[in-house]
């Protein structure tokens, strides 16, 4: 039996399934899995999420985003927690977010790699036969790597 409080979540869920990642707009924050958990407290909602990294400066405007997107859809309580334990981890990102990365030109984590010399396959021609630039990319949380058969720069967004 589904009830008025499963409904009312799910409702929630969809709407966080709009909201993007200001860095990487392709993604949203469920593809990302940084939403741990929805609560309704009474009138006020109240979203947990956690950050992919300590000190994300993205997390600021997640946290203004997810609240934009509730108060347009009604709800006038709304609360972001933002829980640190457990961490974050690339294992919490879905399929679907992984193929999106790679759509957009980054590099997708692949859990049997950390921050691997060479060998990341890239996104634009599916070669492995790619070299790290550096280990810090366009933000703290990807590393630039570049292809050496269509000579393509490209982030790799880091395992963890």
């Amino acid at each position: 039996m589904v009830t008025e409080p499963t409904i009312a979540k799910q409702k929630i869920w969809d709407i966080l399934e709009q909201v993007t990642d200001p860095e990487v707009p392709v993604l949203t924050i469920t593809d990302l899995g940084i939403v741990r958990d929805v609560k309704l407290n009474g009138d006020e909602v109240e979203i947990i999420i956690t950050p992919t990294y300590n000190g994300c400066p993205a997390m600021d405007m997640i946290a203004m985003n997810i609240k934009l997107a509730l108060i347009e859809n009604g709800y006038q309580k709304v609360k972001v927690t933002s829980v640190l334990a457990p961490a974050w981890t690339t294992d919490w990102m879905s399929e679907d977010g992984k193929r999106k990365l790679k759509e957009y030109g980054i590099a997708a984590p692949d859990k049997k790699f950390n921050i691997p010399e060479d060998g990341v396959e890239c996104p634009l021609c599916n070669s492995t036969n790619t070299r790290l630039i550096s280990e810090f990319g366009s933000t703290a949380c990807k590393a630039l790597y570049q292809c050496n058969d269509c000579k393509e720069p490209f982030d790799f967004f880091k395992c963890h």
